[in-house]
């Protein structure tokens, strides 16, 4: 399964926006919804095409509250996800599945401070069941990830088959976007 996660602005709570209007509500109906990091939402989809239809219906909303829109498909990578762009170009066929791990940007990992992890947030949800995950139903996988945050990331390119170390910040963990030739310059 393609898993498609929005990461929010700064600005708003990306869970309140998404599901109090009710066009985006609709296109995420049939969608079991997960928090994998702070201010996100993720869920799974059939292919990089539905993932790729279902950026597209939520445009709008994407434009005004994400700051990142990324697709991980398990047949191109099982940790390093795509940005909405590469996804595209895959979906497209503009480029092989081989040809998208040269250019990169990667994310610090911050854990999140106690104060923000109680569970409260503007919209009245407790949080909880947030963190849920269809792998793994108890929510623990994904609770690891939803007390981090994405900071900094750092634009590298891939070579020799190896990426350099984040350095940015002192982080113990880092998540990996491919990214298309134009997002990385």
């Amino acid at each position: 399964m393609t898993r498609v996660c929005l990461i929010g602005n700064d600005d708003c709570t990306l869970q309140y926006e998404l599901l109090s209007r009710e066009t985006s509500r609709e296109a995420l109906a049939t969608y079991d919804l997960t928090r994998p990091f702070e201010n996100s939402l993720s869920v799974r989809t059939v292919s990089v095409g539905a993932a790729v239809s279902l950026l597209n219906d939520l445009q709008w909303y994407l434009i005004r509250f994400v700051d990142e829109a990324l697709v991980l498909e398990p047949s191109i990578s099982d940790d390093e996800w795509l940005s909405r762009a590469l996804a595209r170009e895959l979906r497209n066929g503009d480029v092989e599945p081989d040809e998208t791990a040269e250019f990169c940007k990667i994310y610090g990992l911050e854990r999140v401070d106690a104060a923000s992890e109680t569970g409260d947030s503007e919209d009245g949800a407790d949080g909880e069941g947030d963190t849920r995950d269809a792998d793994d139903p108890n929510g623990s996988a994904t609770a690891a990830y939803a007390s981090h945050r994405l900071v900094e990331p750092l634009y590298v390119r891939r070579t020799g088959g190896e990426l350099p170390a984040y350095d940015l910040r002192d982080v113990d963990e880092t998540l990996v976007v491919r990214v298309t030739e134009d997002e990385y310059t």
